[in-house]
């Protein structure tokens, strides 16, 4: 199968010779919150996501959904889930969200933004994804939604939009790019605290490292200089 016949995390983690190694490691300095996820972790939550898309949903390549969530490890197995369902991703601020999305994928906070979503899933954004409580008639909580499903998925061939009207193949092309300008090498590790909530970051600053093989640190609400804990991490750091 062609770059251009698979779908963007498809070809996200063909790319990667040992699953083993840590993909994303995501620190909150606000809670104090360490977690690590490897490859095959990360795809593990993928697949989930991606499994839920189309099992649950009927989801088909091409059908959209809405992903209005902050930097955290469980956004980026939510993205690279609907990808490799062949869903078309849209996150706000870039020319509005469809009418009609397969799902929308929010926080607690951002329930009011969605009222007319027809399938609202709440992201719990806690290191062990426990369920969000309290939530009101019709909206679900990701975790116990997905965490059901198998954690093996072949995605289908889909090479359409992927983010924001944008093919996934281009998609893939500028995130390499952009690594390449970074200095991201396969293997390596990198420490950044850049956003990744709107499209250009998603493209840059989180599928710029993975579309290369490079391990991704990224800390939320950092405190202070991150020297030392690049140096701690193994890792190079991002200027902001």
């Amino acid at each position: 199968m062609t770059t251009s016949e698979k779908t963007l995390t498809a070809a996200v983690f063909d790319a990667v010779d040992d699953h083993t190694r840590p993909a994303l490691t995501f620190y909150d300095d606000a809670t104090d919150e360490r977690t690590e996820l490897s490859w095959a972790t990360l795809g593990n939550w993928a697949a989930k996501t991606a499994n839920f898309l189309v099992a649950e949903l009927g989801s088909a390549p091409g059908d959209d959904v809405v992903v209005d969530l902050p930097e955290h490890w469980q956004t980026a197995g939510i993205l690279l889930g609907a990808w490799w369902a062949g869903a078309h991703v849209h996150v706000p601020g870039d020319g509005g969200l469809p009418d009609s999305p397969i799902a929308v994928f929010t926080s607690a906070e951002g329930i009011d933004a969605h009222p007319d979503a027809e399938e609202l899933l709440v992201a719990p954004l806690d290191p062990f994804a426990l369920p969000v409580k309290g939530l009101p008639p019709g909206v679900s909580d990701f975790g116990s939604r997905v965490r059901v499903h198998g954690d093996q998925m072949r995605g289908p061939r889909y090479g359409g939009p992927a983010l924001n009207g944008v093919a996934g193949e281009t998609v893939l092309t500028q995130a390499r790019s952009a690594a390449q300008t970074a200095g991201l090498e396969p293997g390596g590790r990198v420490l950044s605290t850049r956003e990744w909530r709107s499209a250009a970051g998603i493209v840059a600053d989180l599928l710029g490292p993975l579309a290369t093989g490079t391990g991704l640190v990224w800390v939320a609400h950092p405190s202070g200089p991150q020297d030392r804990r690049a140096e701690t991490e193994r890792a190079v750091l991002l200027p902001d």
